[in-house]
């Protein structure tokens, strides 16, 4: 099994606050892995560095090193656009553009320079069906995205981001604004997805990383204190913090 994103003593700052702490890890190519731990403890920060979303907060500091297929991803060779081709992000609330189904799920490629209509049309179908999504909007492709459901919506924002062909796929906390018939239909989506990708989650549900992730990662107060197959996370942790966050003692 080979890593595609590799972490080595990285530390991040926020001005003066240090948000993360010597952190090493390796994501596994083609396996939901899920960073778990309470509010604050830089589950969001590390998954928004590895496609550079902390380049626009103001007065970040990050030292150590981050590797994308082997390549640092802070080289001045590197296309910040071209990584978040490679790196696609959803967020935790849905956030559709205000335009048509079809125009959300286009606007990546097009502004990746496709204009080919017959093309188009592929990827956005091929898209709307990887995110299970296109029998309930193949016929309302012109409709504005505003007027879907939430759950609709935030499966939309997997299309759009799919639309590119990332190889990673970055979820923060993709459900934690959905009902739990909505929750449960993206858990089956993501547990489809990562026979094509590499899919990085933060959540705040435990039982959401027991029920997808094949590993997962838990971090407190800015520190990685466990990392490992979510099985033996949750079943024999080797960190009395892990075991106490996982039972419910704190959090």
């Amino acid at each position: 099994m080979s890593n595609i994103i590799t972490v080595k003593d990285m530390c991040l700052w926020y001005g003066d606050n240090q948000a993360l702490k010597n952190i090493n890890i390796e994501i596994p190519e083609k396996n939901i892995t899920a960073f778990i731990g309470p509010s604050g403890c830089g589950k969001s920060t590390l998954l928004k560095t590895f496609n550079r979303m902390n380049d626009l907060v103001p007065d970040v500091k990050i030292t150590g090193d981050i590797k994308y297929n082997e390549n640092d991803i802070f080289s001045k060779e590197v296309d910040v656009n071209s990584l978040r081709k490679e790196i696609g992000m959803v967020f935790q609330k849905p956030n559709p553009f205000p335009m048509s189904i079809y125009d959300n799920v286009a606007y990546g490629p097009r502004t990746h320079g496709i204009t080919n209509k017959v093309k188009l049309d592929e990827i956005v179908e091929q898209a709307l069906r990887d995110a299970a999504i296109w029998d309930e909007v193949k016929d309302r492709l012109k409709k504005s995205a505003l007027g879907m459901s939430g759950g609709q919506q935030q499966r939309l924002c997997i299309a759009r981001a799919l639309a590119v062909q990332p190889k990673v796929l970055l979820m923060d906390e993709p459900t934690s604004a959905l009902d739990p018939i909505s929750t449960s239909r993206i858990e089956e989506l993501v547990m489809e997805l990562k026979e094509k990708y590499t899919i990085v989650m933060v959540t705040h549900n435990m039982q959401q990383a027991v029920r997808v992730s094949n590993y997962t990662a838990f971090f407190l107060l800015g520190e990685l204190v466990e990392f490992g197959k979510t099985d033996d996370i949750f079943s024999h942790p080797k960190d009395k913090r892990t075991e106490d966050y996982i039972t419910g003692r704190f959090g």
